[in-house]
């Protein structure tokens, strides 16, 4: 399936206006709008207003969509090269922005190519147990994909002492494939490193969401390289390289987060309020 089919993006008189409902299918545990479905569906329309594929995206994110409200995504192309097209991307519901996303679109004839990064040493995915949530998955993004843990504690050992900031994780995806749309939605997971990182529970929204696309190739399971920079005053940092299973490098995101412990996991809840 590919991306606008999978988000369910809607086409409108405008060209360059587009239209994404907001479903539970898209939300996160939290009921909202998941912040990689935003910058999915906004990658997705300039992608479609300028017909060329993403080469790296960044996402603002403002404020909250809850179903069953619709998000308006209006497109800006204005600077239009030979191969690149710089563009953006502002979705709004009921006239208040929700995110803004920054873009280059692009595809260059080439003759120089290679990767560097290190693809780590971890189990097969059917090596891997499952993910486990607190919440219910199913009525959310998370529902759509499969998650196993290929280094990571399990929730019953939180909290706990720190860890190296490295976490992996295989994702696939039931009906999607291996595209812009899928990389965006699980360049957004970098705060489940986070928690992982501090040994505790870190609750919190995704301030931005930076993808960037090496290649995209075909795969079943994508592998999810967790790396956290750092946690501090309040935020947390880091970024995700993202693989197939035979090791080429389909992209890479980062990511900076709130981190604070939900309520339910503090030792001193606040008071009751009126």
């Amino acid at each position: 399936m590919d991306g606008r089919t999978f988000l369910g993006l809607e086409a409108t008189e405008h060209p360059q206006h587009w239209r994404l409902p907001v479903i539970p299918r898209l939300t996160s545990g939290g009921g909202f709008l998941f912040g990689g479905c935003g910058l999915a569906a906004a990658c997705e329309a300039m992608e479609l207003t300028t017909l060329r594929p993403t080469v790296w995206a960044t996402a603002q994110y403002l404020a909250f969509a809850r179903p069953p409200s619709i998000v308006d995504i209006a497109v800006h192309e204005p600077v239009t090269g030979h191969y690149t097209s710089q563009a953006r991307a502002v979705g709004c519901v009921d006239g208040e922005e929700i995110f803004t996303v920054n873009a280059a679109m692009g595809l260059r004839p080439h003759e120089l190519e290679g990767t560097w990064a290190e693809f780590p040493v971890v189990p097969q995915p059917d090596d891997c147990p499952p993910r486990e949530f607190r919440f219910d998955p199913t009525q959310t993004v998370m529902g759509t994909i499969e998650l196993r843990i290929a280094k990571a504690r399990p929730i019953s050992e939180y909290p706990g002492p720190p860890g190296d900031g490295r976490t992996a994780m295989w994702a696939r995806f039931a009906d999607l494939d291996a595209n812009t749309t899928a990389l965006a939605i699980l360049g957004d997971l970098v705060g489940f490193g986070v928690s992982q990182a501090l040994g505790d529970w870190a609750h919190g929204s995704s301030l931005d969401n930076t993808l960037r696309i090496v290649r995209l190739v075909p795969t079943d399971w994508i592998l999810l390289d967790i790396r956290v920079h750092g946690v501090a005053n309040g935020y947390g940092h880091g970024n995700v390289h993202l693989w197939t299973r035979d090791g080429a490098l389909l992209g890479t995101a980062s990511q900076s987060t709130i981190a604070r412990r939900p309520v339910w996991a503090r030792d001193d809840p606040p008071p009751d309020r009126p």
